[in-house]
């Protein structure tokens, strides 16, 4: 069929709104990046190589290869955590769906830069697969806080309306390891209000 050249298309202007958001941390942060060690017997198990004898635990790399390197200095942590914790939330937000959240709002960048003291090592027991233990060495940040840079469409959510999404997530979801949402009460955090904003950018 031809296009119709006196069809006029008209569509609607999306109301695209930035803002800047600092969350500060309510319990500390366990940062667990995939390691280079983790991801290559990964894609060996995947390509189906032979094994190889176990290599001896080094804590200090594990703990290293734990961080997220900040491009800027320092650490950071993916911004996706946040839009995730932050779409999980949904369930105890009335009126507003995880497809509203999902396709309403996005985070700029890829790692949100950590504001804190220099990360801790910390080791701890865990089980893997058929209660098998093991002992994890991995970073954790406190106290912490960080910047999310917000793009949203205003058409579909406001800025209030994210602000308290992000907000319930801190507090029932978390980020990290041992998180809430994992039954564990690590990576909890809070919207920062005025007066605590005026405290960090004066650190």
């Amino acid at each position: 069929m031809p296009l119709d050249s006196n069809l006029t298309i008209e569509l609607p202007k999306l109301n695209l709104q930035r803002m800047e958001i600092m969350l500060v941390g309510d319990s500390p942060l366990i940062t667990h990046k995939w390691s280079e060690k983790a991801k290559k017997e990964m894609l060996d198990k995947q390509m189906k190589k032979a094994k190889t004898a176990k290599e001896a635990k080094d804590p200090e790399r594990d703990f290293q290869e734990s961080l997220y390197e900040h491009p800027d200095g320092g650490y950071g942590f993916p911004v996706i955590g946040f839009k995730a914790a932050a779409v999980t939330a949904c369930t105890s937000v009335a009126n507003i769906t995880k497809v509203m959240a999902r396709q309403s709002f996005h985070i700029d960048g890829e790692l949100a830069k950590i504001i804190g003291p220099a990360p801790r090592k910390r080791e701890d027991m865990v089980r893997i697969g058929m209660g098998t233990a093991d002992i994890r060495y991995r970073g954790e940040f406190w106290p912490w806080a960080t910047r999310l840079m917000v793009i949203h469409n205003a058409n579909v959510m406001s800025a209030e309306q994210i602000v308290n999404l992000l907000n319930t997530a801190g507090f029932g979801v978390g980020v990290g390891e041992w998180r809430p949402e994992k039954d564990g009460q690590y990576g909890r955090f809070h919207v920062a209000s005025e007066l605590e904003i005026k405290k960090l950018m004066e650190k």
